[in-house]
């Protein structure tokens, strides 16, 4: 294989993995080449930090080398590695999945996320972009930015589950509540099954460029904790991230 073949297929791996984690299997069906060669170049992706699995054997994922040269085209690229070891502390808080993402149009960009061992894990969003309307890291970032909440209510809004807002009227009335509290709490509100929770990342100047988010299963995250406590704590430990 040529040196120009070889990256020009490297390239094409790491761009399929934009649309989410995925196997061998998968990725040499979305680039159209034997499942070997995939092998043969995540290996060597992977010693370069470009790519690395979800879990041992199992999918991979956009790795943390790549992010931050992606991240380098865009105000705060430093946001992944320094938002790490908020996440590993949500981790322990919470013992569920924590994530970091970034506002990307009307949409929010999941960048990074680190998921704990357990029995009932939620999926990777690493990679993919979501409607900020539908999920609590886009709430935080409307409720700072009244002219995108206007833009977005301007639009027809999907409605992902039952539970999924879609009105202006409600919405308007949440980013309120989010205005006053510094974080947002959503219930199945994006994937059936899931609830979850988000405070803004600002930047020195108070403007917000990223938000903070935990989420686990319905069925225990947040059980019978206190809402008010979990939502304090990741809006404390978004806190924590500073960037210029």
């Amino acid at each position: 294989m040529s040196t120009v073949q070889s990256i020009d297929r490297a390239f094409s791996v790491l761009r399929s993995l934009t649309a989410g984690p995925a196997g061998v299997t998968d990725i040499a069906e979305r680039v159209h080449l034997p499942k070997s060669t995939v092998s043969r170049l995540l290996s060597t992706l992977e010693e370069l930090g470009a790519v690395e699995q979800v879990s041992a054997g199992g999918e991979y994922r956009i790795g943390l080398g790549m992010l931050e040269l992606a991240a380098a085209a865009r105000p705060g690229r430093s946001l992944v590695s320094v938002a790490r070891p908020q996440l590993a502390e949500l981790n322990r808080f919470t013992g569920e999945a924590a994530g970091v993402s970034i506002p990307d149009g009307t949409e929010m960009l999941y960048l990074d996320q680190l998921t704990p061992d357990s029995e009932l894990q939620v999926r990777d969003w690493t990679g993919h972009r979501i409607p900020m309307h539908a999920v609590p890291s886009g709430h935080v970032v409307l409720a700072n930015d009244r002219e995108l909440l206007d833009r977005v209510l301007a639009t027809p809004l999907k409605r992902f589950t039952p539970h999924t807002v879609v009105k202006a009227a409600p919405l308007r009335e949440r980013m309120n509540m989010v205005r006053a509290e510094g974080y947002a709490w959503a219930f199945e509100e994006f994937a059936d099954g899931m609830n979850s929770v988000a405070a803004a990342v600002r930047n020195d100047s108070g403007r917000v460029i990223a938000a903070l988010h935990v989420y686990g299963p319905a069925s225990r995250f947040p059980g019978t904790s206190d809402t008010a406590e979990i939502g304090e704590f990741v809006l404390a430990t978004a806190q924590k991230i500073r960037i210029d």
